[in-house]
């Protein structure tokens, strides 16, 4: 996989699926199918069902069981894969799916790929298929893009005389006092806790370093002590409450807080739920300036059966090829915050959308800064996802205020579970 993502790169690829495609099998075929973030995507599964019915009415698709998150998904296919209760497609985190590779879970796509008629030439081009590329086999089909954006009640905002969205943490900081001091309880929530501590990696990012290089964990220099040193920034300044993620969201969508860091994805969860207040949407803050490099955010559809079956292959074949093409991959920038890594998608279905939905423009405008998401390498990786995620909250809690001490701790634990080449 590529270290580096491009705005090329992802607006470059699509597909379209003709509501005529031809029926597979006679025969009623069920394909069973998992994703996570129910949230987020169970609007965007029941608009594209009645299309997909319509060319596919033999195939019948049973939906188990939403993930809580992206490591909870991962967590679940190895235990199924031990289990033998494996559904036939998956909806993996982007990074993610090394593990269902090298595991010998996730099926090999190419002779699929193989059977396809002018594949390339309907989008799935080389730069999209990167994304879940390992070896020389194509192993997903990326299904959704997101990234780190933020979201501000300008009515909280207006009272606090703030008018400027801040570009800097220092900006943001200076915001929360404001706010503090017109008696707003709850200035900010910034997302720590997201999945595959994707905001410490976006704090690392901001300064052109992954959080993971040549094999190792990159937290021990500089940038690492600057990372922490800034989430303490705004835990502490802004008097941050330490939310769970779900009742973070909720009481924003409320009304109750004034800026949320999150991700992109839940903007049309947000814009559903939210109470009658202005909402806008405004990029990432930086450091000093705008950030170098951001996380990609999002997942992709995996074929993860373990039938034998041609038929039921193609089935579930089919349903991953729709899910993924330019009309499945329109309903996610529809429904939710995610863009779709689609050039059917992006210039021909959606040529209009975000021109009429500035909001979702925000995460659009900052595809030139999309880097890696990034897995930590080995069989404890999720592991260490957990040891982070627990470094953080002590951050939040005030149980830890020496940064450098927990910089030590953290590299020191994470190196030791971190293969040894």
């Amino acid at each position: 996989m590529k270290t580096k993502l491009t705005l090329a790169a992802l607006m470059v690829a699509g597909f379209a699926v003709s509501a005529q495609a031809p029926v597979i099998a006679q025969e009623k075929i069920t394909v069973e199918f998992a994703y996570p973030y129910s949230h987020l995507f169970d609007v965007t599964y029941q608009a594209v069902m009645p299309k997909f019915k319509a060319a596919h009415p033999n195939i019948e698709i049973k939906f188990r069981a939403t993930y809580e998150s992206y490591e909870d998904g991962t967590n679940t296919i190895l235990r199924e894969a031990v289990s033998g209760n494996l559904p036939d497609v998956t909806m993996q985190g982007l990074n993610r799916q090394a593990i269902l590779v090298e595991k010998g879970i996730a099926k090999s796509l190419e002779p699929f790929i193989a059977k396809e008629k002018n594949f390339a030439k309907d989008g799935y081009h080389a730069a999209m298929l990167n994304l879940s590329k390992f070896g020389d086999k194509v192993y997903g089909l990326p299904f959704s893009i997101s990234l780190p954006v933020g979201y501000y009640n300008m009515d909280v905002l207006k009272k606090a005389g703030i008018s400027q969205l801040p570009t800097t943490w220092d900006e943001v900081v200076a915001a929360c006092k404001q706010m503090n001091a017109k008696g707003v309880k709850n200035p900010i929530f910034w997302g720590w806790n997201i999945t595959g501590n994707w905001f410490a990696q976006a704090l690392m990012w901001t300064q052109d370093q992954p959080i993971v290089k040549a094999g190792k964990f990159n937290m021990a220099g500089k940038e690492g002590l600057t990372a922490l040193e800034t989430m303490k920034k705004i835990f502490r300044g802004c008097e941050m409450k330490n939310l769970k993620w779900k009742e973070a969201l909720a009481s924003f969508s409320a009304g109750e807080i004034g800026m949320m860091f999150w991700s992109t994805s839940a903007l049309g969860a947000v814009e559903r739920a939210k109470g009658d207040f202005e909402l806008k949407t405004g990029p990432f803050p930086g450091l000093a300036g705008a950030p170098k490099g951001l996380p990609a955010g999002g997942n992709a559809a995996m074929l993860v059966s373990a039938s034998k079956d041609p038929k039921k292959l193609a089935a579930a074949w089919a349903w991953l090829k729709f899910i993924t093409s330019g009309e499945g991959a329109a309903a996610v920038a529809r429904t939710t915050g995610y863009m779709p890594p689609n050039k059917a998608a992006n210039e021909i279905i959606l040529a209009d959308f975000y021109k009429k939905n500035p909001n979702k423009q925000t995460a659009v405008d900052q595809l030139p800064l999309l880097r890696d998401w990034l897995a930590y390498p080995g069989d404890k990786g999720l592991a260490i996802t957990q040891v982070v995620y627990d470094g953080i909250e002590s951050i939040v809690t005030g149980e830890q205020n020496d940064m450098k001490a927990l910089q030590k701790e953290l590299v020191e634990e994470v190196t030791d579970m971190m293969p040894k080449k």
